[in-house]
């Protein structure tokens, strides 16, 4: 079975389920983050989709990059310093170890 939509039926049904589709001209580039990688779509179409209750957003684009993040790790002893140190969660200990860049002085100063 072959289904196809052009672009009007596809907002007449939308229209009909209370929803509103709009393209976002002139957009140059779309960066989705993750932890591990930033996704970059060069050139896309990105068409936004507006209801009552949410938005939705539609990207097309061939142009990708992807570009993997070096995830800092620091070792037990140090987490466990800092949060000794600063009195505090050895969760907290990490996050001013990764805002000070590993920089246990600061780490430490910053959490005081």
């Amino acid at each position: 079975m072959n289904f196809k939509m052009d672009n009007r039926q596809t907002r007449r049904m939308l229209e009909k389920m209370g929803m509103n589709l709009e393209e976002l001209p002139n957009v140059e580039e779309v960066i989705i983050k993750t932890k591990e990688r930033d996704l970059i779509i060069k050139e896309p179409q990105v068409s936004q989709i507006k209801s009552k209750a949410m938005n939705m957003f539609q990207i097309i684009g061939n142009d990708t990059e992807e570009i993997e993040k070096e995830i800092p790790s620091y070792k037990e002893e140090d987490i466990l310093l800092v949060s000794q140190q600063a009195n505090v969660s050895p969760e907290e200990a990490q996050k001013a170890l990764e805002e000070t860049n590993g920089d246990l002085a600061q780490a430490i100063l910053k959490l005081k």
